[in-house]
C-alpha cells in the first residue's frame, strides 16, 4: 500500500503542477478546474450551512466568490455566481422555514447579492479578458522581459556599466529605460537612455511599447538611424505627449573611442581624470517624436584610464525648486564628491541625493579603470610591432 502511494504521489503532483500552469496562461482547462474547485467549496458551505446555519451562515460564501474574482475569467466566475447565489438563497430560505425571517436574513441577502454586482461588474471591466492577478503578471513578466534589453553584459576587463533608476511614487513602471547591446566580439558597446514624456504609470505603457521597439533595432542599425527609426515610431503613435528624449552612446572598448548623440536629453557628462571634474558634453538634437526631420548633433571623445562618462534624465537635476542650469551644476559638484571615493555604486549614492520628487530618475555611468584591457594592449601591441612578410 504504501509502495503504491510512493508511486501516485509523483503523478498527482506532476497533474497538480500541469494544471496549475494551464491556469496561468489563462487556459479554458486551467479555468475549468478551478472553477470545478470552487464550485465544490461552495456545496460544502451550502451543505455545512443547512446542518448548522449559526456555524456557517450565507455570508461564508463571500470565501468562494473572492477567490473566483482572483483566479477565474468572466463567463467561469458568472457561473460560480450564479451557484453562490442559489446556495445563499437555499440555506437562507431552509433557515426561514424552521425559524422564520429575521432582518439579518434579509441584510444577508441584499449584500451578498451587491457583493455579486460588484464583483462581476469589475470581471467585465478587464480588457485583458483575464483575471486581475494573472493580467498583472503578465504586464511585469512584459515588463521584465523588455528591461533585460537593458541589461548590459558583462564588460572586458577594465570596463564598467552601472545605473540606477527610481520612478515617481516609487511604482514598478516608469518613463525612463535603457537599452543595450554589446557585440559579438565584444569590442562596441551600444547603449541608449530613454526618458517619454510622462511621470511613472502614465508614461509606463508608453516607454514598454517604446524599449521593445528601440531593443529589436540597436545594434542592426547606425546609431543615426536608429535614432531616425525611434523618431518615425513615435510620430506614428496616437499618444497625447507622444515624445522622448534620448542620449546614444558608441563606445570602442579597445581603444576607449566614443561618440554621443543627444536627442533632447539633458547633456552627458565626461569625469576627466586628470582635472578631477565632471565636463559637461556639447551633443544637442531635438526630442525624438516632435518632428518629422530631427536635427542631431554627434560628440565624439576619447575615454582614457580612470575616466568615465555618466548619463542621466532631467528628474535628478530638475525640480520645483531648483532649475535645470542650476541641477547641472549641483549635479557636477555632487558626483564629483561621490567618485572621488570611486566608481562603485556610484549611480546608486547620487540618487540618494536627489531630492524626492515628482519625477522619474535614472543615472548610467561608464567607467574605464586604471587597469589596460586586453583588447588595448593586443591593439598597442599590433600597432607598435606590425607583422613583416616575406619577399
Amino acid at each position: 500500500m504504501m509502495t503504491g502511494l510512493r508511486r501516485a504521489l509523483p503523478t498527482v503532483a506532476r497533474y497538480v503542477d500541469d494544471r496549475i500552469v494551464r491556469w496561468r496562461t489563462g487556459a479554458s482547462e486551467g479555468q475549468v478546474v478551478v472553477l470545478s474547485a470552487l464550485i465544490t467549496m461552495s456545496a460544502v458551505i451550502m451543505l455545512a450551512s443547512l446542518l448548522s446555519y449559526n456555524t456557517f451562515p450565507a455570508a461564508s460564501f463571500v470565501i468562494p466568490m473572492l477567490l473566483g474574482t482572483m483566479a477565474l475569467r468572466y463567463k467561469p466566475l458568472l457561473a460560480l455566481v450564479l451557484f453562490i447565489v442559489v446556495a445563499t438563497a437555499t440555506t437562507v430560505t431552509h433557515e426561514t422555514i424552521s425559524s422564520g425571517m429575521t432582518t439579518g436574513r434579509i441584510s444577508t441577502l441584499v449584500v451578498m447579492a451587491i457583493v455579486a454586482v460588484i464583483v462581476l461588474f469589475e470581471s467585465s471591466r478587464h480588457r485583458s479578458g483575464l483575471p486581475g492577478p494573472l493580467g498583472e503578471a503578465m504586464l511585469v513578466e512584459l515588463k521584465d522581459r523588455l528591461q533585460a534589453q537593458g541589461v548590459v553584459p558583462p564588460l572586458p576587463e577594465g570596463w564598467k556599466s552601472q545605473s540606477a533608476m527610481l520612478s515617481a511614487g516609487g511604482a514598478k513602471f516608469a518613463g525612463d529605460f535603457l537599452v543595450a547591446n554589446l557585440s559579438e566580439d565584444e569590442t562596441r558597446l551600444e547603449m541608449v537612455l530613454v526618458d517619454v514624456c510622462g511621470k511613472g504609470v502614465a508614461a509606463g505603457t508608453q516607454s514598454l511599447q517604446f524599449a521593445g521597439a528601440l531593443g529589436g533595432l540597436i545594434g542592426a542599425l547606425p546609431p543615426l538611424g536608429l535614432f531616425a527609426a525611434g523618431n518615425d515610431f513615435l510620430i506614428r503613435q496616437d499618444w497625447d505627449e507622444g515624445f522622448a528624449t534620448a542620449v546614444h552612446v558608441l563606445v570602442n572598448l579597445a581603444t576607449g573611442d566614443y561618440s554621443i548623440i543627444n536627442a533632447g536629453h539633458p547633456p552627458a557628462l565626461r569625469w576627466n581624470a586628470a582635472s578631477r571634474v565632471w565636463e559637461i558634453d556639447g551633443a544637442r538634437g531635438t526630442a525624438l517624436g516632435i518632428m518629422k526631420r530631427p536635427d542631431f548633433h554627434q560628440t565624439t571623445g576619447r575615454l582614457e584610464d580612470g575616466e568615465a562618462l555618466m548619463f542621466y534624465t532631467d528628474g535628478v537635476v530638475e525640480s520645483r525648486t531648483q532649475d535645470f542650469t542650476a541641477g547641472i551644476e549641483w549635479l557636477r559638484t555632487e558626483a564629483a564628491a561621490v567618485v572621488s571615493h570611486g566608481f562603485d555604486q556610484a549611480p546608486r549614492r547620487i540618487l540618494n541625493l536627489v531630492t524626492s520628487g515628482d519625477d522619474d530618475r535614472a543615472v548610467l555611468i561608464l567607467s574605464r579603470s586604471a587597469v589596460r584591457t586586453r583588447l588595448a594592449a593586443e591593439t598597442e601591441s599590433s600597432a607598435s610591432h606590425p607583422k613583416l612578410s616575406l619577399p
